[in-house]
């Protein structure tokens, strides 16, 4: 392990996470006080940062926000949008080019980037009740998977809204609840994470699983 070969005074924390806004910053948090399900060890210590530029920051400058940290910490994770960022790349073009920048910056080999396609809040989708109930949706007469289908936001076989982003402000000014990162934190904390088959969800729990594994 990289961070075992540094001296104890150098280190003073095991992961900073560079993130977009205070939206995912909330979302990271919550996703990390549930290592035991995401099957990580309970041990590391981690800092969490939004960049003043957001989506584009991360993705264009996110290496050059992390320099100066690389001998405060083990590992480094920049996490972003791919709508948004700049860049109409895919995903998977897009985290190899930020992870190509971290490592000319002292983070080889210890560094990784998440590109969510298209947005944060297609983590957010699931069945679990638990998104209903926080976006104030509790005891309405038509269940909010249906009338998403309804409004056209769900297609008849899909598992998330087609613009999740969208979709859940639709749903907000519907119940006149404020979007707030606090909706991000308690989502976190609640839903189910076995069935999220996003494929940036499924690296940040593979990435984070072999930095810290259980």
């Amino acid at each position: 392990c990289w961070c075992a070969r540094m001296k104890p005074r150098d280190v003073m924390t095991d992961l900073i996470v560079l993130v977009a806004d205070q939206n995912m910053l909330a979302t990271v948090r919550g996703l990390m006080d549930r290592r035991k399900s995401l099957k990580l060890g309970e041990g590391f210590s981690f800092e969490v940062r939004p960049h003043p530029e957001h989506d584009p920051g991360c993705f264009l400058r996110g290496h050059e926000f992390l320099a100066p940290f690389q001998r405060q910490y083990c590992y480094g994770l920049v996490i972003f949008d791919r709508e948004g960022c700049g860049s109409n790349a895919d995903r998977e073009l897009l985290e190899k080019e930020v992870e190509e920048r971290l490592a000319s910056r002292g983070w080889k080999g210890r560094s990784a980037a998440i590109v969510i396609d298209p947005e944060l809040e297609n983590w957010v989708w699931s069945e679990s009740p638990h998104v209903a109930d926080q976006l104030g949706w509790k005891n309405r007469t038509t269940d909010l998977r249906t009338w998403l289908r309804t409004s056209g936001d769900l297609l008849a076989e899909a598992l998330k809204p087609t613009r999740p982003k969208e979709a859940m402000e639709k749903v907000l000014r519907t119940t006149r609840r404020p979007r707030s990162s606090t909706i991000y934190e308690a989502l976190a904390h609640k839903v189910g994470l076995s069935s999220c088959r996003d494929p940036a969800f499924a690296k940040f729990r593979s990435v984070l699983a072999g930095w810290f594994p259980s």
